[in-house]
């Protein structure tokens, strides 16, 4: 299952997105995380098989969509929003990672008949307190000075950055064809060789924002079905650089009117990294229920 790569514009910039299946099957609109792009969706949709319609969009700064700001929390949002608009998704199934799945919640409460239910894969919604003083108590206050702006940027190739990562934690987690995939569309060609879709210092001012906008209201409007799959996360304090552990509110389920909460604690917040299969199962349970 090879997708169509397509562009559009919207809300002033140009994104690129990729298309799987035709209009006759269920939309199935998938938004990837922090840093990360469409095609990190492949495993699951090859997992999800051909009776789906699938769409996985580059969110602006990502992949091969405009790095064009502002990377705003509620800018993600709107874009999801026009997103479906433009592509006139009615009824479909939203599947968001990490901010992916932040992203999707937005738009749901705005655009309520755009979609039926969600799947939310950890994602980055954090508990009530979380977001007081969130600007207070951020511990950078330029995204330059945050550790993820200083990554590697510049590669020789998708296998250089593959041969790189399979052995590191936790990259060595991930099924390899999925770091296949990361590797393989995560990187532009530049002058030189390649950088990364999402360049650092964007990744990391996404990161800092996090907390910014404000989602229980959000929350609250929400009347689809709602999937929530958590991964592990340790006692105390997650620490900044440990993106293994889960970001998501433990109680989040419970705070939409039709959530179901799904526990994973033997896996990180890779999940469709880890599990490609049991995103798609989800996919397909919630398909069924409300068919």
């Amino acid at each position: 299952m090879q997708p169509i790569e397509k562009q559009l514009s919207i809300r002033g910039i140009n994104v690129t997105y990729y298309e799987w299946g035709d209009r006759a099957g269920d939309d199935v609109l998938f938004v990837h995380a922090t840093g990360f792009h469409a095609r990190c969706w492949d495993a699951t949709i090859r997992e999800l098989g051909s009776t789906f319609h699938c769409l996985a969009l580059d969110m602006r700064g990502h992949g091969r969509s405009d790095n064009v700001g502002p990377y705003e929390w509620s800018t993600f949002g709107a874009d999801v929003v026009a997103f479906a608009e433009a592509l006139e998704i009615l009824g479909g199934i939203g599947v968001g990672h990490s901010m992916g799945g932040h992203s999707l919640t937005q738009a749901a409460a705005q655009r309520p008949e755009r979609f039926q239910a969600l799947v939310l894969v950890d994602p980055v919604i954090m508990p009530p307190e979380a977001y007081v003083n969130w600007e207070r108590d951020r511990p950078f206050a330029d995204a330059s000075e945050h550790p993820v702006a200083r990554r590697r940027n510049e590669w020789s190739s998708a296998d250089e950055m593959f041969k790189r990562f399979r052995s590191r934690h936790p990259f060595n987690l991930w099924r390899e064809d999925v770091l296949h995939d990361y590797c393989e569309y995560g990187i532009v060609p530049t002058d030189n060789g390649f950088e990364l879709g999402c360049p650092p210092v964007v990744e990391a001012s996404i990161y800092m924002g996090s907390a910014g906008c404000q989602i229980a209201e959000a929350i609250r409007a929400v009347q689809h079905p709602v999937s929530v799959m958590r991964a592990f996360r340790a006692e105390g304090e997650r620490a900044e650089m440990d993106f293994s552990q889960s970001p998501t509110w433990p109680e989040l389920a419970s705070a939409f009117e039709d959530g179901h909460d799904i526990h994973l604690p033997d896996l990180t917040h890779f999940i469709p990294m880890q599990r490609p299969d049991l995103v798609a199962k989800e996919i397909r349970r919630l398909a069924n229920s409300v068919a």
